[in-house]
């Protein structure tokens, strides 16, 4: 659902797909090919959200602020299942783990990964390419080339996902049986994980 908020009404690109169980609210800014999952909270009460071109924003994740903050996810920024983002700047392609917090002032330079559950405190600095984990979330390497190639593919799959979501889901009835002729294909992805296990 989409709110106006104080008489400010969030702007959203047409080729973004917002869930319709996801809730946006007031300052909030949606660029290009931005995919929005259900339950998501984007509260642009107190402060300004941007959320530039190709990011995704999974299902049940929060982002919101302290007063007078603007959230910045720049361009293609990943941010996984159940994340919350509170006042941060998260870098160009950049992905953020499942259910990790990411706390006020926190800029997260271009093509970071921060791993699942993940705690980042307040007013923390990564450069690029930091791949962090923990709580209290620390640096521990360089993301590789690989895992930005894995990361990129992964983000894609999601980009291409708004424009499937327009064209394609519709609230329906559940069958009570499986129909004989089902084919369902899934797009091929080979996961920088299983290529580790070579």
């Amino acid at each position: 659902m989409i709110f106006e908020f104080n008489q400010i009404i969030p702007v959203i690109d047409p080729s973004a797909y917002i869930h319709p169980q996801a809730t946006v609210i007031g300052n909030v800014i949606i660029g290009k090919d931005v995919y929005v999952g259900p339950g998501a909270v984007l509260r642009g009460d107190w402060g300004q959200i941007i959320i530039e071109d190709g990011c995704n924003v999974q299902e049940n994740c929060t982002i919101h602020m302290f007063p007078g903050t603007t959230v910045l996810l720049q361009e293609g920024a990943h941010i996984g299942h159940g994340a919350v983002i509170h006042g941060a700047t998260i870098g160009k392609n950049s992905l953020v783990g499942m259910n990790s917090v990411i706390m006020d002032h926190v800029q997260l330079g271009d093509e970071c990964i921060v791993g699942a559950l993940s705690f980042i405190k307040s007013d923390e600095v990564f450069e690029p390419r930091s791949l962090i984990v923990g709580n209290p979330a620390k640096k521990i390497k360089e993301v590789s080339d690989e895992m930005i190639q894995w990361k990129s593919e992964g983000t894609a799959l999601y980009q291409r996902l708004p424009n499937q979501m327009h064209s394609s889901l519709k609230e329906c009835e559940p069958l009570t049986t499986i129909p004989s002729q089902r084919e369902v294909v899934y797009p091929a992805y080979k996961t920088w994980n299983a290529s580790q296990e070579k």
